[in-house]
This record gives C-alpha cells, sequence and structure tokens, in this order.
C-alpha cells in the first residue's frame, strides 16, 4: 500500500483539518473534533438547512458540497463509515435559523439510523426535519425497489437544485418536493477497474484479475452486476445508455442534466471520451443535454472506474440547476464571497453532547444509578465479544464497553440535579457515537426515543420505569424493523417492560432478562448478521439480548445499594 499518509488512525482528523486551514473563509467547524463542517454564513434566518453527510474516503463528496447555493452543512464519519448521530445534530443546531432542516444524504443503513437518531433529537427541541434520501444507483436494487437502492453520483445533482431552492429561500415544503422530484428524476450506474485501499485496513476492497471490469461496482467497492473482459469506452458507454433507457425518457424532446464522474484514479481525458459518446448518442435520438459535468465529484479514494448520472429535466429543474453556486470544491457562475460574520452558538445551556438540559432542584436518581451501574460493564467484555464472534462480527463486546465510557463520562458532565429527558436524550447520542454500529445506532434510537416522553423537569420515578422500557423497546422495533421472536434484544426487553407493567418488582427482573435470553436461544436468529448463520444460530444466545441481560442485572444492582430498587 503506498499512500501520502501520516497515519491511518489521524488521516480523516488531519484531511479535516487541512480543509478548514486552507478555506476558512467558507467553511467552520461546529464541533471541537471538525467532525461537523457548516457554511462560514451559516445560519441564516429564513434560510432552509440542508445537512448531509457520510463515510470519508470520497471528497469531493458529502464535504464538498457544502457552499452557497448548495448544502449547509455535513457531517463527516471515518472512511466509509456513518457520522455518528451526535455529529449530525452538532450539525444540524448550527445551520437551524427557524426555517427547518432538509436531511438530504444517501442511502446506506448507517447514515439512516443515525440521521433519523439526530432527527429525533431535533424534533424533541422543535425543529422540523424533513429526510430525503438519494437512491439513484440503478443497478443496487431492481425496478420496483427504487427505495432499497444506493445514493451515488446522481446525488451531486439533488444537492445542486435543493440548495439552490434553499437559496432562494424558498419554504421546506417546496426545497422537500424539490429534492424528492430531483431523486425520482435521476439515475446513475458505473463501472469499477481496480478496488480501493482502506488506509486503516490496507487491504483492497474487491479484486478484479488483469483485463477485467465490473459493472455496477459501489462506491465502497460493493459487488456488481456484470464482471468480464474490459470493453471499450463506447461499448460501456452504450451499456449504461441502455440500462438508464429503461427508467428514463431518453427520446425525442427530452432534456436532461449529465454527469459523466471520475471514481479517483480515472484520467479527465478518459471521462471526455465517454461524455463524447453520451452526447452523440442522445442528439442522435433528439434528446438535449441542457446542463453538463464532467470530472471527480464522487471518488472512492484511489479506485478507477467511472460512472454517468442523468437528471430527467422539467423547466423548475433545468433552472435551479443553473443557479450560481460555490463551495471550495465547486463554482457555478458569479456568487458574491461570504461576508457575515459567523454566528456565535449560546451553548451554556447544553451539555457536552449538544443537547439542552434541564434542571429539576434535586438530584437525580436516575443519574447516580447509572453511573454506579455502567463502570461494571466492563466486566463483560469479553463474555460479549465471543458471543457476537460466533454469530456476527465480534465487535459487541467493545460497542458496549465503549458505549458504556462514553455515557459515563457525558453523566459526569451533567449537573446533578439534570432531567430525564436530558439524560436519556444525552447518553443516547453518546452510546450511538462511541463506536458506530447498528446496536450502538438501534440502542441510542431508543433511548432518544424515550426521552421525549418525559416532560421538562421531569424525574424518572418507579411508576415511570415501565413505560420507559416500553418506548425504548417500541422505538427499536420501529427503527430496527425487528419484532418480538425474532432472536434480538426486543425479546429481553419486552420480557423486562412487561413484568414491570404487570407489577413485578425492579429486583425480580434480572431473573425475567435470564429466563428470556435462555428460552430464545433455541430458537433461530431471524435478523441481522445473526441470521446468516441460520440452523447454527439454535442453541446459541443472541449477544444483544446477552448484553441487555447484563446491563439489567448491574442497573438492579446498583439500585439494591441505593435502596430504589422498591421506587
Amino acid at each position: 500500500m503506498r499512500k501520502i499518509i501520516n497515519s491511518a488512525d489521524q488521516f480523516v482528523d488531519e484531511v479535516l483539518d487541512g480543509v478548514l486551514l486552507a478555506h476558512g473563509n467558507q467553511l467552520r467547524s461546529a464541533t471541537r473534533d471538525n467532525r461537523a463542517i457548516v457554511r462560514a454564513d451559516a445560519p441564516a434566518p429564513g434560510r432552509v438547512g440542508i445537512v448531509t453527510g457520510g463515510g470519508s474516503g470520497h471528497l469531493p463528496f458529502f464535504l464538498g458540497y457544502v457552499g452557497k447555493g448548495l448544502c449547509s452543512a455535513v457531517a463527516v464519519g471515518n472512511v466509509f463509515s456513518s457520522p455518528s448521530s451526535a455529529q449530525i445534530h452538532a450539525a444540524s443546531v448550527a445551520v437551524s435559523a427557524g426555517a427547518g432542516l432538509l436531511y438530504l444524504y444517501g442511502n446506506y443503513g448507517g447514515d439512516v439510523y443515525n440521521f433519523d437518531m439526530s432527527a429525533d433529537l431535533c424534533r424533541s427541541s422543535g425543529i422540523d426535519v424533513r429526510t430525503v434520501l438519494g437512491t439513484d444507483d440503478i443497478e443496487s436494487a431492481p425496478a420496483g425497489q427504487e427505495n432499497t437502492r444506493r445514493g451515488v453520483a446522481g446525488l451531486v445533482l439533488v444537492y445542486k437544485v435543493a440548495g439552490a431552492a434553499a437559496e432562494r429561500l424558498y419554504s421546506l415544503d417546496d426545497v422537500e418536493r424539490i429534492a424528492r422530484k430531483a431523486v425520482a428524476a435521476t439515475r446513475t450506474m458505473g463501472v469499477g477497474l481496480s478496488p480501493t485501499v482502506l488506509p486503516a485496513a490496507g487491504e483492497e476492497t474487491f479484486t478484479l484479475d488483469e483485463g477485467e471490469m465490473e459493472i455496477g461496482v459501489g462506491i465502497h467497492g460493493e459487488k456488481g452486476t456484470h464482471r468480464g473482459p474490459l470493453e471499450s469506452a463506447d461499448e460501456i458507454t452504450d451499456r449504461f445508455l441502455a440500462q438508464l433507457d429503461t427508467e428514463l425518457d431518453l427520446t425525442e424532446g427530452a432534456r436532461v442534466a449529465v454527469l459523466v464522474n471520475g471514481l479517483g484514479a480515472t484520467p479527465l481525458e478518459e471521462l471526455y471520451v465517454v461524455y463524447r459518446r453520451v452526447h452523440r448518442v442522445l442528439a442522435d435520438r433528439g434528446v438535449s443535454i441542457a446542463y453538463r459535468l464532467i470530472g471527480e465529484y464522487v471518488t472512492s479514494l484511489e479506485m478507477a472506474g467511472a460512472s454517468l448520472s442523468i437528471m430527467q429535466l422539467d423547466d423548475e429543474l433545468e433552472e435551479l440547476l443553473n443557479d450560481p453556486a460555490a463551495s471550495p470544491f465547486f463554482k457555478q457562475g458569479e456568487v458574491a464571497d461570504i461576508d457575515v460574520a459567523p454566528t456565535v452558538i449560546d451553548a451554556s445551556n447544553e451539555s457536552s453532547s449538544g443537547v439542552e438540559i434541564g434542571r429539576m432542584g434535586h438530584p437525580s436518581a436516575l443519574r447516580a444509578v447509572l453511573l454506579a451501574a455502567l463502570p461494571r460493564m466492563s466486566a463483560h467484555k469479553e463474555e460479549l465479544r465471543d458471543l457476537d464472534a460466533a454469530l456476527g462480527d465480534g465487535d459487541l463486546g467493545i460497542t458496549v464497553t465503549s458505549g458504556s465510557e462514553a455515557v459515563v463520562d457525558v453523566l459526569e458532565d451533567l449537573p446533578e440535579d439534570v432531567d430525564a429527558r436530558s439524560i436519556l436524550s444525552s447518553i443516547g447520542l453518546a452510546f450511538s457515537g462511541a463506536n458506530p454500529s447498528t446496536f450502538a445506532a438501534l440502542v441510542g434510537s431508543g433511548l432518544i426515543g424515550a426521552a421525549e416522553s418525559f416532560a421538562p423537569e421531569e424525574d424518572l420515578i418507579g411508576a415511570r420505569i415501565a413505560p420507559l422500557l416500553r418506548a425504548v423497546t417500541d422505538r427499536i422495533a420501529e427503527r430496527g424493523g425487528a419484532q418480538v421472536g425474532d432472536k434480538t434484544l426486543l425479546d429481553v426487553l419486552d420480557a423486562v417492560a412487561s413484568a414491570l407493567e404487570h407489577g413485578s418488582a425492579l429486583d425480580r427482573i434480572a431473573d425475567v432478562a435470564k429466563t428470556t435470553v435462555d428460552e430464545t436461544a433455541q430458537l433461530k436468529s431471524k435478523r441481522g448478521r445473526a441470521a446468516w448463520q441460520q440452523e447454527r444460530s439454535v442453541g446459541q444466545a443472541d449477544p444483544g439480548s446477552v448484553a441487555i441481560q447484563r446491563f439489567v442485572e448491574e442497573i438492579v444492582r446498583a439500585a439494591d445499594h441505593s435502596g430504589a430498587s422498591g421506587a
């Protein structure tokens, strides 16, 4: 592996540091770690904030489209990894000015979980948030399943029209409508000629034999739909157009926008060879190209390859595409320099997680019990790692341990009299962001969802424990799509909540949790990586369920010692 880097661990942070040093007149950081970056003139009264985000490794994607006439903010994850919900929330708060927010990003599982969690938190504080997902990758799912497709280079065209609408001070309803129309009108198809190498892993994301190409490969190296001998530029382009033609109107009189994109290691000359073929074929059909971009707009580190995006235009989309725009990585038309001093956001009423805090005037029992229980979760790290290694990827031990440590740090930063709503929101963000994973995102989402059921300045008393657990359970089921009986953490959460709803004392629920884990171990896993094990999952305890069991045991122990078990 040959890369011009200092350290794989510091790669993303050093990239962001360099971008901010070079373009501080256009961009500013909203967080100490630089993982939430916003327009230097944000927020602006009356302007809808457009928040995007995703993993690093794709410049100028995501970060490169924060600027005038484009997006307002970006949350930046590690290479090919989702940003955390806390980073997304920080970016959101930094650009919120009363007109609402549009979340506009690619359709990837981790991103969806974390953006949804941030949206929950924003809404709980009165910020209107809408979400539109980029789903232009035509080869990632068949027709009829468009909502499951990935978002790739076509999202750049969507940024352009949505950003122009926001810059014109259109309402949130109209910005959302335009973004949805643009997504529906855009399709992309790509080809990979060589893989990328992740800095941290030092391994190729996929392999191709000499002289091979892969049609439909994703920007993270996801498997494509056809692998075969390398074809000529015209043959590859004809493949693209033939497939795109199945879902777009490329007949006489149509008007389109065309984006020919390089994936990181493809010479610009080759991209123009592709554009030449697109232009001539469409011209022969009587299709007018009213807007065109050729170059590197969405990359995958040093992957060789290209993609073709086409947006079907109407008068509204065409007009918005041609509006001026400017970011450090994209410039179109005449755009005045930013001359507005950045707004300093008052964080005096916020926790270190960015959550606005409420206080009750008396010590919080919930805070005290969590501070007593969570440090002991590290004792279960090896058990959870081994269970997860048998059915998943083996990272659950570190996910639970690092998440618990992050929660403790946040709790210690909060005042002793903090209310339950603030605690649950803060620890949900902290847990999900400590070691981003599906488990962490779902648990964090459940906690933030439960926070919404508490009024400001309300404490967690005994009668509210069962509704709290039910709210957590329901939100996790809603976001994760699992049901009770699928052999997931939901089984234990539902059993414990039901026991409390039926009058069980707090000191008995550890037994309920253990019994549920033992009984569901005999089931076949139906969700997540464990489901891939099929019959081999029978007889093995679900790792997430065991994590909840251990948490319940530690909570009961801490409550017993504090005298709160009968509360």
